[in-house]
């Protein structure tokens, strides 16, 4: 079973952040880099199934935790934890990295697309663009914005622990969480415990908020050169695959959609997801 405990070789490492360390798992090497941006609630744990294969196809893969998330210290205003300012902070972190010259191929998953996509319009030198169960723009109405909605007045009226103790109530009738092995579910809760306040809300509101910039995008991406994929799981409950289909038709981006696989496809298929990724990326660095 693949999960965000999977084995893998990475070692944790601390890059440099406006607002203190960025928590990561990277597994180096000389060849092109590979940046992998998690969303909302999420971490670098969640791309452990693909670290691995994705440092055996030559690259040196770097998984990271947003600022306010689990290893990533974050700053106490909620407005930095929106796409835009984020965006920012992964471009300065592009930057650094490929400083040696070194090209860049970025992948946002979920709320991380938001943010790469943002990277990318702030600048960032990256050769290729993967945005991962990701959108347009701001979450569509359903059961995950619903949770957003849900779960706000909770975080500032009382904290983290209170909203987790909330959200596991509403996973209990659940039947596909009741199947995640202990060990997952407490690592997922750890994790949770581990954002800031500050984040979850900043994030949520991101999620709520954020405007259709697929024009923006395409024209940069144009400008540039920059390649785009758009990948996402047949079953997707965040933004609806025909979303994100005519997405990648705006875009003029190579869409793939993964059988077997909902808004996770780094864990509920790798296999099929890194036999989408790796020939592209490859393609895309010539």
């Amino acid at each position: 079973m693949h999960s965000q405990l999977s084995p893998h070789r990475a070692v944790r490492a601390d890059l440099s952040g406006p607002y203190g360390p960025i928590g990561a798992l990277r597994i180096r090497g000389e060849g092109p880099i590979a940046l992998l941006v998690p969303g909302c609630t999420g971490s670098k744990e969640d791309f452990a199934p693909l670290l691995d294969p994705i440092a055996d196809a030559g690259f040196d893969v770097v998984a990271i935790d947003l600022p306010g998330q689990q290893d990533s210290p974050g700053p106490a205003d909620e407005a930095s934890f929106l796409p835009a300012p984020l965006g920012q902070v992964v471009a300065e972190l592009i930057g650094k990295l490929a400083a040696d010259g070194r090209p860049v191929v970025l992948m946002g998953h979920s709320y991380g697309g938001l943010v790469s996509r943002r990277a990318v319009l702030a600048g960032a030198p990256v050769v290729g663009l993967t945005l991962l169960s990701s959108g347009p723009g701001e979450l569509p109405s359903g059961g995950r914005r619903a949770v957003l909605e849900l779960a706000e007045p909770i975080l500032h009226q009382h904290g983290i622990g209170p909203t987790h103790d909330v959200l596991e109530k509403l996973n209990a009738s659940n039947p596909g969480w009741q199947n995640i092995p202990a060990e997952q579910r407490v690592f997922l809760r750890d994790r949770f415990l581990r954002n800031s306040v500050a984040a979850l809300v900043g994030m949520g509101t991101g999620l709520r908020g954020e405007p259709d910039l697929v024009g923006d995008l395409a024209r940069t991406l144009r400008a540039r050169g920059t390649a785009c994929l758009v990948v996402c799981g047949a079953e997707d409950d965040a933004w609806s695959p025909s979303a994100q289909r005519d997405m990648a038709d705006r875009l003029d981006a190579d869409f793939s959609m993964i059988a077997g696989a909902a808004h996770s496809p780094a864990t509920e298929n790798p296999g099929e997801l890194l036999a989408t990724l790796l020939p592209t990326w490859k393609t895309w660095l010539g």
